[in-house]
């Protein structure tokens, strides 16, 4: 995933710069590219059409998703790139107790460097490394160097 694209340049060398792979380039599956306490997931399994998932594509694929974070028992943070990773993560994620007086505790928003605690995870919202946010200066090198900076820091504090 992300292996041989504009965006999946940006993050791997993103990646690299803070740590958490082995080069700051991927180009095919055997190029050597290791990741360091990080997993690469989506939210949605399949090429959706023109690009573009659906919020019924990314139910159908939840329990996958959920099963998936099950197995990395030692994943503390999601890094969400993007609102609709966001909104995955959220559904992946134990809601939290309701608010004083039974209402429900209102739906985290997604914005970048936004945090919220989630059962055993804490979620990270960040810009998606789409050409469009990358050439634009809505995601700089700099926003997802501080972002992963965050999500170690969270680890490390959950350790």
């Amino acid at each position: 995933m992300f292996t041989g694209d504009r965006s999946g340049d940006f993050l791997f060398a993103a990646l690299w710069r803070a740590g958490f792979s082995s080069q700051p380039t991927s180009t095919n599956r055997n190029d050597g590219l290791e990741l360091k306490d990080v997993w690469i997931s989506a939210a949605v399994r399949c090429a959706p059409p023109a690009n573009r998932p659906s919020p019924a594509e990314r139910d159908s694929c939840l329990p996958w998703a959920v099963r998936e974070l099950q197995l990395l028992e030692s994943a503390s943070v999601i890094l969400a790139l993007g609102a609709f990773a966001w909104d995955a993560a959220l559904r992946l994620t134990p809601v939290p107790v309701a608010a004083p007086g039974g209402r429900r505790a209102p739906r985290p928003r997604f914005g970048h460097g936004n945090e919220v605690a989630r059962g055993r995870h804490q979620i990270i919202g960040c810009y998606h490394p789409s050409q469009q946010n990358t050439f634009t200066g809505r995601l700089t090198e700099a926003m997802i160097d501080d972002v992963l900076a965050r999500a170690r820091q969270l680890a490390r504090s959950s350790a």
